[in-house]
């Protein structure tokens, strides 16, 4: 799921009021309620005051697998 699909879901489970997620967080209500009903992104800088009021994390990140066109995988430069 992607960080905006948890960020929805955790606003949806919260069983607060959209005002009282925004207050608590530090962000406009109006802001917060584009967002959830799907009519905008948000900022990282929101995402994180989210992430916080929440108690959420990452988890550490996995080294992607890249393919180039002919299906082999790349080799980064050292040093890059």
């Amino acid at each position: 799921m992607s960080l905006s699909g948890q960020l929805r879901k955790a606003i949806h489970d919260s069983d607060l009021s959209l005002y009282a997620i925004a207050k608590g967080a530090g962000i406009a209500y109006g802001v917060l309620h584009h967002f959830v009903s799907g009519r905008r992104d948000i900022r990282l800088e929101t995402a994180d005051k989210l992430v916080r009021l929440f108690g959420m994390q990452l988890t550490t990140p996995k080294r992607p697998k890249l393919e180039t066109a002919a299906g082999e995988t790349p080799r980064g430069k050292k040093g890059r």
